[in-house]
């Protein structure tokens, strides 16, 4: 009978704390660097090829970093490759109704897609000599293979999380079918805030900067309704925020990750460039992490379902 229930059917709190909130927001914006990343050399300019550079040496280390941090979550982290492969048999083990199994092989194959596309970077800006990885960015079939395969990826992963949170029976995270949509929009504009910091000081790359920019604006407003449709979604659970942890996502995520960028983005013109652009990415990755922190604590801190 229970080997039928659902592997994110819990019957106590997880005990999910510090590591997956980081694997939670690492693995957002590994998957949304490369995801826009994918899109700037499918479709921008070609002068805006270092700026997709940029993604794609963030998505590698960071989908590296998010699965460490599964792993060291694990209660015998040496024993992760069980998630992957039948034990008895040692054969793959994929299973499409497991969130957390879909979950484990997509963040394996979109690794793979990264490291491709992280060597194809490194080859392009000449850090090392092998033609033979520059052909793994578009616009060749192989590079458009890898930028279209892992940008797909990338979009899964940079929600899955969500999604994974909403099947369970978790006070909040089982309350709303929002969860997946919110984080996929956050990784979004914390991936695009990201590429920005690093690129800023770029005078070559500043009409793509401006774009990301732009981006990230639009991306924040939708982040903004998507968080207050969540909340509306919540019913007679949305109870579970009138504390501590609501302070926490009004001030923390709607005021200083959302409305604070929004306001030094309309306003570049009174504020010096060089200011208004880095603080504002900065305060988008803040507002980021504390949605996470708030989504993930606030439900450990409550009763389980029945």
């Amino acid at each position: 009978m229970f080997g039928d229930l659902p592997s994110t059917w819990f019957t106590s709190a997880p005990d999910w704390r510090w590591l997956i909130i980081g694997y939670f927001f690492i693995g957002g914006l590994a998957g949304g660097s490369f995801f826009l990343a994918a899109l700037i050399d499918l479709f921008g300019r070609p002068q805006d090829r270092p700026l997709a550079r940029l993604g794609y040496y963030i998505a590698f280390p960071a989908v590296l970093a998010s699965g460490v941090l599964l792993i060291l979550d694990l209660s015998r982290p040496l024993r992760f490759w069980h998630m992957l492969l039948e034990s008895n048999t040692w054969q793959p083990m994929f299973k499409w109704y497991s969130p957390m199994s879909t979950g484990s092989w997509a963040l394996l194959v979109f690794g793979a897609f990264a490291f491709a596309a992280f060597l194809a970077a490194l080859a392009d800006s000449g850090r090392v000599r092998w033609d033979w990885a520059r052909r793994l960015r578009p616009p060749g079939v192989a590079g458009t293979f890898v930028a279209v395969g892992g940008g797909l990826l990338g979009f899964f992963v940079a929600g899955y999380t969500g999604i994974l949170l909403a099947v369970t029976n978790r006070p909040i995270w089982a309350d709303t079918t929002l969860l997946g949509l919110t984080f996929l929009i956050s990784a979004a504009s914390t991936s695009a805030a990201l590429i920005v910091l690093l690129a800023w000081r770029r005078r070559a790359l500043a009409p793509g900067v401006q774009a990301l920019t732009r981006f990230d604006s639009i991306a924040l407003v939708f982040e903004l309704i998507a968080l207050a449709a969540l909340v509306a979604s919540l019913g007679g659970a949305a109870r579970g925020w009138f504390n501590a942890w609501g302070v926490l996502l009004v001030l923390g995520v709607v005021g200083v990750g959302i409305l604070v960028p929004l306001l030094l983005h309309l306003r570049t013109g009174t504020f010096r460039q060089g200011y208004a652009v880095p603080v504002a990415a900065v305060l988008v990755l803040i507002g980021g992490f504390v949605l996470r922190v708030v989504v993930v604590l606030s439900s450990e801190g409550a009763g389980v379902l029945v």
